[in-house]
Order: structure tokens, then sequence, then C-alpha cells
């Protein structure tokens, strides 16, 4: 893993965000883990990148962290008031949190967190999943709020009854959906991410922005470290915004193989990047 890892630290990854920095390239950190199932770990969490925000302020890199990891399975309210507590600290840092998605289970109750925090600071966003047949209702149900959306196309199992399964399904809506939101970018009413690697998706996804006369430093793009990293800096240099989403920490383990478990087509894609 140390391909798609800096290393287990936040100073292992501030140390690549600071080297992405000088390519043009922005950061978003993540801790690995999820499920916690006490509220001390949560805790823990929350003081951890309470730490990483004050502590990056050199290279401005924003954070995203996964609800269950701050007691969404044990303390709704609880989990609520932590992710409280890092909007502050973002706002404080002049920084940005992102809440991120999960398997479908949690995918109601994430919104209506985010939904909640929107209200009370603007410095928050959220991830929503390309294959989720949901996903273009719950746009619409967000736009109200000028939310900030990381659009992802989705890596857990589900059904065929709730998700697209394909990929030319999974990208025609992913590209659907870019269609919808990058005239409201163009306006100012939120903020879009485009996080994928699929560059010729983002090429596509680009030629709505021209349309509607986007500025290149509106149209941003996320791609997980260690991969296509000549791709992020070739945007970059293009006058687009990038970031490289580095996660870190030592649950990359269970992280990794449960990646694998509930969708089998991860591994195939952590295979090809692994070729020259």
């Amino acid at each position: 893993m140390k391909r798609f890892m800096p290393g287990d630290t936040f100073e292992s990854a501030l140390k690549a965000a600071i080297d992405f920095k000088a390519k043009g390239v922005g950061a978003l950190f993540t801790l690995l883990g999820e499920n916690i199932t006490d509220l001390a770990d949560a805790n823990r969490v929350v003081e951890h990148y309470e730490n990483v925000l004050a502590e990056s302020a050199e290279v401005r890199a924003e954070v995203s962290v996964k609800p269950t990891q701050l007691g969404l399975d044990i303390d709704p309210e609880a989990a609520y008031e932590n992710l409280r507590r890092l909007a502050r600290a973002a706002d404080n840092a002049r920084s940005f949190l992102w809440v991120d998605m999960e398997g479908s289970a949690y995918t109601e109750r994430t919104l209506d967190l985010y939904k909640a925090l929107r209200s009370e600071h603007p410095h928050v966003g959220v991830a929503l999943q390309a294959y989720l047949h949901r996903t273009v209702s719950d746009v619409a149900t967000l736009l109200p709020l000028k939310p900030a959306i990381r659009l992802v196309k989705g890596a857990y199992a589900e059904s065929p009854e709730i998700a697209f399964t394909s990929k030319r399904e999974v990208d025609e809506n992913y590209l659907a959906l870019c269609a919808s939101m990058l005239p409201e970018v163009r306006r100012h009413n939120m903020r879009l991410v485009l996080a994928t690697h699929d560059t010729a998706l983002i090429a596509k996804a680009w030629r709505f922005g021209q349309a509607s006369s986007m500025d290149r430093s509106h149209f941003e793009v996320a791609m997980l470290y260690g991969i296509r990293t000549d791709e992020q800096v070739r945007l970059a240099r293009e006058g687009f915004t990038v970031k490289d989403l580095i996660a870190y920490g030592d649950a990359w383990y269970a992280w990794y193989l449960r990646r694998l478990a509930e969708r089998p087509a991860n591994m195939w894609f952590v295979a090809r990047q692994l070729l020259p």
C-alpha cells in the first residue's frame, strides 16, 4: 500500500502535501478508520483532526471524515456534535470540512447530518455517489442550501434496485449530474468537486463547464494519492483546481480488504495502477 499512502502518520501526509503544493496541487487529508464502537475513540478522532487543521495552515489543506468514525453507529447526536466541533475548527483554520459518504445504509442519516451542519457553517461539504439512483433527487434537495458536493462514482457493493451496476450507466449518470450542477457552480450557487480518476470523463464534464463560460479555477478535480499523479499535475498546470486526497493511518489493512470484499472490481482498478 506504500504506493497509495505516504505513510501511517499525519507528518508523512503533511510532507506529501507540501510536495504537491510546489506542483500546484492542493491536499485533502483523511485519517483511515470507520464504524468505531467507542465514543472515546470518536473523541480522539475529533482531537486529531482539530490538530491537523491547526497544523496544516502552510498547505491550506481540507479534511474529510466519515460519520461512523465520529460515532454515528453509537449515538447520532454525539456524531453531530463531533461534526460541529470539526466545522468550527475548519472555520478557525480558514479551511474546509468534508463529510464523507459510506454505504447506502448511511446515506439518509449522513445527508441529515450535513443539512443540519450546513445551516450553521458555510465551509462544509458532502460526498455524493453517482451510482445511486437517488443522487439526482438528493442534489435537487441540497441545492437550496448552496451546498458543496464532492461527486464520486461509488465504491460500495449495492443492489441493482438502488444503484447502477455497469460502468457505462455509472459514467452516464456521473456526466448527467455534472451537467446539471456545473451551471449552478457558474452562478455561485454551489461548489462541485469531481472526485474521479477518469480523465476522459473529466474532459467531457469540462465541455459543460466551457458551455457555461466557467473559469477554469472554478472547475475542481480530486484524485487519490498515488493514482495518476501526472494527470493531477497536468490539470493544475492548465489552470484547473486540483486536490490530492491523502489517506493515512494504521487502519489501512482493514480498509483495503473491506474495499476488495465490497467490490471486487476495485482490485482490478488497483492492479491497473501498479502497471507501468
